[in-house]
């Protein structure tokens, strides 16, 4: 799972540096919003994810890592299209869309954080820091 963040969170930064990389060549930057939030909540927030479930494998194995997985990687997207929509017609006809996938981005947070919670106080971390640490 933490490899798949991480190949993710690549794809979301690529995507983000060409949405700014395209603003500022035509010098059109109604897009902005979208591109800080590719950038932050799609490369800055799976790359950590990743690294988060790097160190923590137990974590990743989860049906709430999973969950957490495709709800941000579902969300995200849908999320910005619509803002995109929204932000170059002028018309506030996606926000019904971009208000609930903004909801799926957040209950998929929720679910990593009680994810680590869980995961992070449970006798498995303790094991594998024992272990860690007698090598």
């Amino acid at each position: 799972m933490a490899k798949t963040f991480l190949k993710i969170a690549a794809i979301y930064i690529t995507l983000g540096v060409l949405l700014g990389m395209t603003m500022g060549i035509i010098q059109d930057f109604r897009l902005a919003s979208v591109h800080a939030h590719v950038n932050l909540l799609g490369w800055v927030s799976m790359a950590i994810f990743g690294l988060i479930y790097h160190f923590y494998p137990h974590a990743a194995e989860t049906r709430l890592a999973k969950l957490h997985f495709w709800l941000h990687n579902i969300g995200l997207p849908v999320m910005q299209g619509g803002l995109a929509i929204e932000l170059i017609s002028g018309n506030s006809a996606m926000l019904p869309i971009v208000i609930v996938s903004s909801l799926v981005v957040v209950i998929g947070i929720i679910l990593f954080t009680i994810n680590l919670f869980l995961q992070l106080g449970s006798a498995n971390v303790k094991q594998a820091k024992a272990k860690d640490v007698t090598i």
